[in-house]
């Protein structure tokens, strides 16, 4: 913090500037009740780990429950990929379908337990946030928010202290 009057710099707690002798006003007590980083992005964080992995939820479900009786209605009318192609998509839509509702599971898990306040919700969120960030556009913001919230030390020390209170 500065003063206003000459700029030099100030302690937290001081009341009078060192240089000008200027009163300082609420400046440094206000530093001192500042928010940190994970109490005043915790809870939005939380809501958008919910929100992302309900749209993950929908793609996974879709391909499990569009994408394989589609191929298999092409077939049927002779108009679908040849048959090699068909026997390899099918397992890989499975795949693709188990993958992404793993990935919205896992979020949903993140979500819950940062609004919580759980102890083990932040690593589960900073997993998810490495794991978001090949997911572009969405994704890779939420995992670059995710990160620059959680994984500082100073972070963790506060999160550590918000779940002890809350538990």
């Amino acid at each position: 913090m500065f003063c206003d009057k000459c700029g030099s710099s100030l302690q937290t707690g001081q009341r009078f500037c060192p240089s000008c002798g200027k009163e300082v006003v609420g400046g440094a007590q206000w530093a001192q009740l500042r928010r940190g980083r994970v109490s005043a992005h915790i809870r939005l964080l939380g809501i958008l780990w919910l929100a992302i992995s309900a749209f993950n939820t929908l793609s996974g479900l879709a391909i499990l429950l569009v994408a394989k009786p589609v191929l298999l209605h092409l077939r049927e009318l002779g108009q679908g990929p040849p048959e090699f192609v068909q026997g390899f998509l099918q397992p890989l839509l499975t795949l693709v379908a188990i993958f992404v509702l793993s990935k919205a599971l896992l979020g949903f898990a993140a979500g819950w337990g940062l609004l919580r306040r759980e102890g083990w919700a932040r690593i589960v969120a900073l997993i998810g946030g490495f794991l978001a960030l090949f997911h572009p556009p969405f994704g890779t913001a939420l995992g670059i928010y995710t990160l620059w919230v959680l994984l500082p030390s100073e972070s963790e020390r506060e999160y550590a202290e918000q779940a002890s209170r809350a538990a």
